[in-house]
């Protein structure tokens, strides 16, 4: 007679969901994560929702993807990439040592965070702009301050004080998202922390009227101040995933330290070193770009939008009918897809919510389409 056959628990019994969730730190279980805008993988969208830029790069991105291509994979890249570093440096005005390249400008919040914010300590940013700010402020375990901005997307001082004093960085989006405004120098210098740093993050930041090219660092808060940077939005290269960081040579030195071996691969190292090389077909979309959002200002505002003067490469409005929501889904259902955003916590009120639509300047043909589509829902 055989012996019974013995059955172990299996894997789903032995792993259960709450089993594994308990294994994660409790920062982690807590938080919900940044969620990206949608990217659709089927042709025929207009897509006006993630603030890519609507033209192509450099025809001399491609050569140098290619030659890259032909070169020699199967070893690493350079970690340093100092191809990058000396042709962004010239651009600033610097040396290459001021320059810290990064897998995307968030690669660069990331070292930002994990190379001055201890567990428990505070971090700073405006409310309503970027919020992964605050996601990684989370996985890292800190505190955030919101910086509440009023309904004309302005400072509150005199909440605003006390906190920025206490937090070890300020993150400071300028032109900010998703408002498209831009801060003085002044305000910008007032809300460097005491003991902490001021990020200016500047992913928009070609696209303003009169660009900076870092002179803030050489003023009197440079040292403690690091301007980030992507290739995303005014060098078409958000499919490259290159940013940068420009700061002290003393703050590059140690946040070289935090970052990945090597954190920018030999493709996108080409990539990116031959866009920002070619500043004339990158000046040349950004004209294009900043003569089209002034069209689209102007229409959005006949059609009876209240629309925020925009200093970046997008517009955020708010429909007549204060639907944004609705009419973010009857965009949708004609394949065109613009960003709602809401934000809760936005007034004195608890319940109280900022929502709005962030429209991303496409072509001039992409924008055609969006504004025949707005005038056919109006009526």
């Amino acid at each position: 007679m055989s012996s019974p056959i013995k059955v172990s628990p299996s894997a789903s019994d032995l792993c259960r969901e709450s089993d594994l969730m308990s294994l994660f730190r409790p920062a982690v279980d807590a938080m919900q994560g940044y969620l990206p805008g949608e990217q659709p993988t089927e042709a025929g969208w207009v897509k006006l929702n993630t603030n890519e830029n609507p033209y192509p790069p450099s025809p001399e991105v491609r050569n140098a993807i290619v030659a890259a291509a032909e070169g020699r994979l199967n070893v690493y890249p350079d970690p340093l990439v100092k191809s990058f570093r000396e042709s962004a440096a010239e651009l600033f005005g610097v040396d290459a040592e001021w320059i810290l390249p990064g897998n995307g400008s968030d690669e660069n919040l990331t070292i930002l965070m994990r190379s001055f914010v201890e567990s428990g300590e505070q971090i700073a940013y405006p409310y309503p702009s970027y919020v992964l700010y605050e996601t990684l402020a989370e996985i890292q375990g800190a505190k955030v301050a919101r910086l509440p901005l009023t309904p004309e997307w302005k400072f509150d001082w005199k909440i605003t004080d006390p906190r920025v004093a206490a937090s070890k960085l300020t993150f400071i989006p300028n032109p900010n998202s998703p408002s498209g405004n831009r801060w003085s120098d002044e305000e910008l210098q007032w809300l460097t922390p005491e003991k902490g740093i001021l990020v200016l993050d500047e992913a928009y930041g070609d696209f303003p009227d009169k660009p900076h090219k870092a002179e803030l660092l050489h003023s009197g808060i440079g040292k403690r101040m690091v301007i980030t940077r992507t290739l995303s939005k005014s060098y078409s290269l958000a499919g490259i995933r290159f940013g940068f960081a420009v700061a002290h040579p003393d703050l590059i030195a140690g946040m070289r330290k935090v970052k990945d071996s090597y954190n920018c691969d030999s493709l996108s190292i080409a990539a990116a070193t031959a866009a920002i090389r070619d500043q004339v077909w990158m000046l040349k979309n950004r004209e294009k770009i900043l003569a089209t959002r002034e069209r689209l200002e102007q229409s959005l505002r006949e059609l009876g939008f209240h629309v925020t003067p925009s200093q970046a490469n997008f517009v955020w409005c708010t429909p007549p009918g204060d639907n944004s929501g609705e009419l973010y889904e009857a965009l949708k259902a004609r394949k065109i897809l613009v960003r709602y955003m809401k934000f809760p916590y936005c007034g004195p009120e608890e319940n109280e919510l900022r929502e709005g639509l962030r429209i991303s300047i496409g072509t001039d043909g992409e924008i055609d389409m969006l504004l025949n589509a707005l005038k056919q829902l109006a009526s």
